[in-house]
């Protein structure tokens, strides 16, 4: 882990993950993933660790992991990274929320992302990991020996896939990926529940058996040849 100092924040009534991360607990710039809701709280809490909000990272927009996207800019002065795929459901956010969510404010996102790039914020090296399934332009963030999943795995789960755009084999797909890419120790800070490992999903999570079949088949020896 490299010493990454990784706080987590379970905001509003989808109970989300927000996160800030920063490059150790000494350090004072940080990112916020996914701020979902409760903008005070993080605000605050960013205060209280005396770091600079220097980027806003998002790995989807689905309103519970965007509620928050406008105030924390506004506050912080941090430019916002999108999926570009969804960047117009960022930018017109109420046209997306169910009833009885809400309200939150569109925000016109300051950069998109496709997948593939790397990033360098707040003394911090990202690699852009595009892990569609869920929602069509999802996103995963590898730092410094971890993932931070949104909605893709969770601990004992993985995103649903019966909202707009979403799709169970590109989702397996995408995992699957992130399996391949990954050693097993790899630690997942994903968009609800609790922290997990690569490994630890791949050998208990019902939704990976398939996977997990098809990987250990790979990984088995070859049969010697039989005798003629």
């Amino acid at each position: 882990m490299s010493g990454l100092d990784v706080r987590s924040f379970t905001v509003g009534m989808v109970q989300e993950n927000a996160y800030i991360v920063r490059a150790d607990s000494k350090a004072d710039r940080a990112v916020i993933v996914d701020p979902g809701d409760e903008p005070e709280r993080l605000l605050a809490a960013a205060e209280s660790l005396g770091v600079r909000i220097e980027a806003i990272l998002l790995t989807h927009t689905h309103f519970d992991h965007i509620g928050a996207v406008a105030p924390v800019a506004r506050a912080s002065g941090a430019p916002v990274y999108c999926p570009v795929i969804e960047r117009p459901i960022l930018a017109d956010v109420m046209s997306w929320v169910p009833p009885g969510f809400g309200p939150f404010e569109s925000y016109e996102a300051d950069h998109t992302l496709a997948g593939g790039e790397r990033l360098n914020l707040a003394g911090m090296d990202f690699e852009v990991i595009f892990t569609p399934g869920h929602s069509p332009g999802h996103l995963t963030y590898a730092v410094h020996g971890a993932l931070l999943s949104g909605d893709v795995l969770f601990q004992g789960s993985v995103g649903r896939v019966d909202l707009p755009g979403g799709d169970w084999g590109t989702l397996e797909r995408s995992i699957e990926s992130l399996l391949r890419r990954y050693p097993a120790e790899t630690v997942v800070y994903p968009g609800h529940m609790g922290v997990t490992t690569l490994g630890r999903e791949l050998q208990t999570n019902p939704f990976l058996s398939e996977l997990r079949l098809s990987l250990a088949a790979e990984q088995a020896p070859a049969a010697p040849p039989t005798a003629s």
